[in-house]
């Protein structure tokens, strides 16, 4: 999700945000230029309601290593600059982020274990999934693969979080060391592994190819497609828009774009996964869609009406879509690899089974 009205980084007002908030069945707004969400493990008496679009996190770098954006993406390029003023460490071992602005889920100020609320701390885990998004990238991963490898302590064990404040001698705490979190978190092994795979193969061992070819290789502009369902009844929707209304079983809708001067009745289409819908043009100026439901396995109207309204689409591509370097250049293709770095793979991985 991408806000379009960023206020964390001065000249930045385009970048992906953390979450946008739920229970859309409630009418929440879910537009992340001006919904708020909630933050869980907050202080007692600390603020726990924030606008989404002040959240942030790098989740994003998922839609690179997976092949469904270019790691040059702008939009991509844009958060990953936000993430680096916001929520980067930079330790004696290295690089580190938190996993989003706010967390509570970490040692307290004092050191004291997270019970209920806390203060998130950095997590090594997010160092590798940077160092993953830097081989898509054509750059190298050795800085990245080298600390998580000083983050590791004892045996070879990396901890789930380490400590980004200065030094707590009476908790034997320092900057960049280990906290009393989990450890060894066999989940930041296992991006380890990952990273250090991809690092042997001079590319993202991950990229998924017909993705790739999809989103990033034949970047073609799409039409955007909006879903209303039960569970998730939007209230608007931008012109120019493919409205998909969608339910788990055959019906007719019944439906107006002209306050019921006319309408239209248009059957389902089966998908063979217990999804039926029917697509809906959206018209170019704003307005009201209403609709309702004859449910034909049980020749039941729904008995009520629903409506979405039609506002004007922004100029602005919010989601950086279509967007690929137009040589159609793979990801990692600019990094050597280094195939002796899966022998440190093995030395310290075992340690966590």
């Amino acid at each position: 999700t991408v806000t379009t009205q960023g206020t964390l980084v001065p000249g930045i007002k385009r970048h992906y945000i953390r979450i946008n908030p739920g229970l859309i069945q409630q009418c929440v707004d879910e537009d992340p230029n001006c919904g708020t969400i909630t933050l869980s493990n907050q202080r007692p008496g600390d603020r726990y309601e924030y606008p989404a679009n002040m959240i942030v996190d790098a989740g994003f770098l998922e839609l690179v290593r997976f092949g469904i954006r270019h790691p040059e993406d702008p939009v991509i390029q844009d958060s990953l600059r936000v993430v680096d003023a916001v929520l980067k460490v930079d330790t004696p071992a290295g690089p580190v982020w938190h996993r989003y602005n706010h967390d509570g889920f970490g040692q307290r100020e004092d050191g004291t274990s997270y019970n209920g609320w806390g203060v998130g701390r950095a997590w090594p885990m997010l160092t590798a999934e940077r160092g993953i998004y830097e081989i898509a990238a054509g750059h190298n991963p050795e800085p990245y693969i080298k600390t998580l490898e000083k983050f590791a302590g004892g045996i070879g064990l990396i901890p789930e979080q380490v400590w980004d404040a200065p030094d707590l001698p009476e908790r034997h705490f320092v900057f960049g060391g280990e906290t009393g979190a989990a450890m060894p978190l066999v989940w930041a092994h296992a991006e380890y592994v990952k990273l250090c795979r991809s690092a042997a193969d001079g590319k993202n061992s991950e990229l998924v190819e017909p993705a790739y070819d999809r989103y990033v290789r034949d970047h073609r502009e799409r039409p955007a497609i909006e879903i209303w369902k039960s569970n998730r009844q939007i209230a608007r929707v931008s012109s120019r828009t493919r409205l998909r209304i969608q339910a788990g079983s055959p019906f007719l809708l019944h439906w107006t774009a002209d306050e019921w001067a006319h309408y239209t009745d248009t059957h389902s289409t089966g998908t063979g996964l217990d999804i039926e819908f029917v697509d809906l043009p959206v018209p170019e100026e704003p307005g009201t869609i209403r609709f309702t439901f004859l449910w034909l396995t049980e020749n039941r109207w729904e008995g009520k009406d629903y409506e979405i309204g039609v506002h004007s689409r922004e100029a602005s591509n919010a989601t950086g879509n279509g967007w690929a370097r137009q040589d159609g250049s793979k990801h990692g293709q600019a990094f050597a690899p280094k195939r002796s770095r899966m022998r440190r793979v093995r030395r310290v991985t075992n340690h966590d089974k």
